[in-house]
């Protein structure tokens, strides 16, 4: 497993983490997602075999959340 953190545009409310999560967690290979309103970011787990930071982003710009790898 590798880490990644996303930079997340649009979350304005707890229900907005929501779906962040929700879309996270739907994207094979990702674990443990760490959504973080305050900070527009989210911290997660991911298998480099199924997926990178990059697809992970899009499935969460997919649920209305542009989104961008960090670093």
């Amino acid at each position: 497993m590798e880490k990644a953190t996303l930079r997340v545009s649009g979350m304005t409310c707890g229900n907005c983490v929501k779906h962040v999560t929700k879309a996270l967690s739907k994207v094979p290979g990702v674990a443990d997602p760490r959504v973080d309103l305050g900070r527009g970011m989210a911290e997660l787990e991911y298998d480099p075999s199924l997926t990178n930071p990059q697809s992970i982003a899009e499935a969460v710009a997919k649920a209305g959340y542009p989104a961008t790898p960090e670093g």
